[in-house]
């Protein structure tokens, strides 16, 4: 049996942070795994500039709340889930996720937690394991489950390594570069294409 395992911000959805930057204008708060590989450091860095700023989990949730799925992304998730069974990976948190989780018919989403306090301020985070995108293809291995994997940033390397067979999907040159082991591609239809080629079975039907 063959499973889908997708990220899903710059793939689904759009950069949850990068969003909240353009509303907010804070610039800094722009970066992503895509500048900043390791995700521990990222994190740190942004809980520092929220402090700063005054900034808590209610501000980022109304954002999210008016951010909708990329042109595409429904209906490439409807496409999969009639061919594989789907699994988001993500290093978003389940704070995060529920409004656009919504607009996708609630996909399997395993990510983070945040942790806030009675006023709302973000004090921490919990990471669901350590590596978790490669942790979670590993156990789905022992599930005798073959996997497809699609991501665009560093942190899915990882995951596209575990994986049976790995696709960048509109990842930064450099990642692409980087990374020459993986197709690359820049739209849905390239990345159904990907799939079927990826794929051990016929799916044109």
């Amino acid at each position: 049996m063959e499973l889908a395992c997708l990220d899903l911000e710059g793939v689904l959805v759009p950069e949850i942070w990068i969003g909240f930057a353009e509303k907010t204008g804070i610039a800094e708060l722009r970066a992503t795994t895509r500048d900043i590989p390791d995700y521990d450091v990222l994190m740190k860095q942004r809980l520092s500039i929220l402090d700063q700023h005054g900034l808590g989990l209610p501000d980022i949730q109304q954002v999210i709340a008016s951010m909708e799925p990329l042109p595409g992304a429904k209906e490439f998730t409807v496409w999969l889930k009639e061919r594989f069974q789907l699994i988001i990976l993500s290093d978003t948190f389940y704070e995060f996720s529920k409004p656009l989780m919504r607009q996708l018919d609630y996909p399997t989403l395993f990510c983070h937690r945040l942790i806030a306090d009675e006023a709302g301020r973000i004090v921490d985070y919990k990471l669901r394991q350590k590596d978790p995108k490669r942790q979670s293809v590993k156990a789905l291995h022992t599930l005798n489950l073959r996997v497809i994997a699609s991501g665009d940033s560093y942190n899915d390397t990882s995951m596209l390594e575990e994986a049976d067979a790995g696709i960048l999907f509109r990842a930064p040159e450099k990642v692409v570069a980087e990374f020459p082991q993986y197709p690359a591609v820049e739209t849905y239809e390239q990345l159904k294409q990907a799939f079927c080629i990826a794929s051990e079975r016929d799916l044109s039907v």
